[in-house]
């Protein structure tokens, strides 16, 4: 779910690293094939909110949650292929809203039909994925539910603008499906023409997710991103609208010296709303790792529809809404201490309050299809008192977790 206050970012940023599933079944013949994998959840969380009565209910909440996703693709003549994907889960409600008086439950935004909710919206089970893709070499479509990558930076991604991860997220490998069609055109060997429409919903505050199943065409988004390699980079042009805004961006990536990566992407907003200016978000990074697997990585973040002052932080959000401020600098290192256990530490700054917040993980596998995930999250920054948010990590709670992961 999402958040206004983002209480619950540890609970899908647990870990670094992620495996596989391997199918349980699989079945081939001649150019028609079909894999069923699967993921099994369960999960620990405790939560040390600040003492704000007026944020939240209680200082202290802890809970245990639990989830499975069924993966299914089938394929037919290598031309066509379908994927569906359905997860069922169970998370109790103080867990879901932090214990936070101003946690509102929507899901991204997507229809209604796909979610059905049980136990006083306790249980959810939903359809993630739901997709069809021709692929004839040249031309790729798929239409349906699907997730949208538009990201190349890591921690910030301005450029993604569905169901973009927080920057402390690690656990990508199921990234939160949109309807959408999306159309792939190649237009040389290392160039490309992306076509993209993704449909908007109006809100409703007593569906399953949080948004009705009727289309709001004021909410729909076209976006048109043409991409090139030159050298060791690829350059990229994005433009079209978001939800009735105006968009135009880039974004690149590569390496210097075979030793350094360099990644960026941005866009400038111009809203379809009167009276407000045009708004610019960039972020770039830079990363190198080590032949002895240690990883480094730093990025700096323009958030132009931040705010510039704490005074002005708006907890309703914005379409970069996982961000308060307007400056941010994340930085984060990996290391694999031995072929079984992974480590990894994230940390954020606001330079707008001076806050921050601290993530450590690890991960440790217990066979080929299992694996168990601890993570802590610490934050500094000045606390609230009474309405006035003093600081935007110090609004968030301190946090561990224990999740156990298996494929099957």
């Amino acid at each position: 779910m999402t958040f206004a206050l983002r209480p619950l970012f540890v609970l899908i940023a647990l870990v670094v690293f992620a495996q596989p599933a391997h199918a349980f079944y699989s079945w081939q013949e001649n150019d028609y094939t079909l894999d069923m994998r699967g993921l099994l959840l369960g999960s620990g969380l405790a939560l040390r909110n600040p003492d704000s009565p007026v944020f939240y209910n209680s200082r202290n909440t802890s809970g245990l949650a639990g989830s499975g996703r069924l993966m299914i693709d089938a394929s037919s003549a290598k031309q066509f292929s379908f994927e569906l994907h359905a997860v069922q889960s169970y998370i109790p409600m103080k867990l879901q809203t932090g214990d936070s008086n101003f946690a509102v439950l929507r899901d991204i935004e997507r229809s209604d039909v796909l979610d059905w909710s049980f136990n006083g919206k306790r249980a959810h089970l939903l359809i993630d994925r739901l997709n069809f893709q021709y692929d004839s070499g040249k031309l790729n479509v798929k239409m349906g539910r699907q997730p949208l990558n538009l990201a190349s930076t890591f921690y910030f991604t301005p450029n993604d603008f569905f169901a973009p991860f927080a920057a402390q997220a690690f656990f990508r490998a199921y990234k939160p499906g949109v309807d959408a069609v999306r159309a792939d055109i190649q237009l040389a060997e290392l160039s490309q023409l992306s076509l993209i429409s993704v449909l908007g919903y109006q809100l409703d505050a007593v569906s399953d997710n949080g948004w009705s199943n009727r289309i709001d065409a004021a909410r729909n988004s076209y976006l048109a991103r043409a991409s090139s390699v030159w050298g060791d980079f690829e350059f990229a042009l994005l433009a079209g609208s978001v939800r009735k805004d105006q968009i135009v961006g880039v974004d690149f990536q590569g390496e210097l010296f075979d030793w350094l990566g360099i990644r960026g992407e941005g866009h400038v907003n111009f809203p379809d709303q009167a009276g407000q200016g045009q708004r610019e978000e960039f972020a770039l990074g830079l990363e190198h790792r080590w032949e002895n697997s240690f990883t480094l990585r730093v990025e700096q973040f323009y958030h132009g529809s931040g705010a510039s002052n704490s005074d002005n932080y708006n907890l309703s959000g914005t379409m970069q809404g996982l961000y308060l401020a307007k400056h941010y600098t994340a930085g984060g290192m990996a290391y694999e201490f031995t072929p079984l256990l992974n480590g990894d530490v994230t940390a954020i700054y606001n330079w707008i309050d001076n806050s921050a917040l601290i993530a450590l993980y690890l991960l440790y596998s217990l066979s080929d299809e299992s694996e168990l995930a601890i993570g802590s999250t610490v934050t500094v920054g000045r606390r609230p008192l009474a309405t006035v948010i003093n600081s935007e990590f110090g609004l968030y709670p301190a946090s561990a977790s224990i999740e156990f992961r298996a494929y099957f």
